[in-house]
């Protein structure tokens, strides 16, 4: 879990997203779409931090970390399961 806490602003900037599922202080959950969307994108070649960036997340808010860790965690379950 990532140490970054979410401001009340933040929180609501997070939430507008058709990406996110629900957000808190501490965590963000990310729709099952976002997730499919981000492994046909890392199949193309394109890194985290761009899927992320076109998807509408402000990688400041984030913090680099939070999406590299979201990436390797659905690239092995999608390497162990499919999808």
């Amino acid at each position: 879990m990532s140490k970054i806490r979410f401001s009340n602003d933040e929180i609501s900037r997070l939430s507008r997203n058709k990406y996110v599922s629900n957000v808190s202080e501490k965590a963000i959950t990310y729709t099952n779409e976002f997730k499919i969307h981000f492994i046909a994108e890392c199949s193309k070649g394109k890194t985290s931090r761009v899927i992320f960036e076109e998807a509408g997340f402000d990688i400041n808010t984030l913090g680099i970390r939070r999406i590299e860790c979201a990436g390797t965690r659905w690239r092995k379950a999608f390497k162990d399961n499919g999808i």
